[in-house]
């Protein structure tokens, strides 16, 4: 009688954990940018599976940084939305999934990846 009246919750419980995302999530893929470092050397930047659904600062490109990155190369299997300013603020830019990139005049300091701008 015990087992038949735990079932359901246990089911429900799996059930539940199943559909709620996870801080684990992420875009698989590797999104990449380029920036002249504060010192004045060209440099590379990548993210290797990159958290989704949060804004990521750039890294090599922050406050200590006057100039932004740019060129950026979206490899990953999601929408890469790219912003000119640190925190996900300022102007922005959508990179599709796989091939999306821009040259070197798309000035970049952070990047948020999720769903498609169309499913908004």
């Amino acid at each position: 009688m015990r087992l038949r009246s735990a079932f359901p919750a246990v089911l429900g419980a799996a059930l539940l954990f199943a559909a709620v995302p996870t801080s684990a999530s992420a875009a698989e893929g590797q999104f990449r940018y380029d920036y002249v470092t504060d010192e004045g050397y060209d440099a590379s930047g990548f993210l290797n599976n990159p958290p989704s659904g949060v804004c990521i600062d750039l890294p090599g490109v922050g406050p200590e940084n006057p100039e932004p990155g740019h060129s950026p190369k979206n490899r990953t299997d999601a929408w890469a939305t790219v912003f000119a300013g640190a925190d996900c603020t300022g102007d922005f830019f959508n990179l599709r999934p796989h091939t999306g990139g821009g040259s070197e005049r798309l000035k970049v300091r952070s990047v948020f990846f999720g769903p498609s701008p169309s499913d908004g």
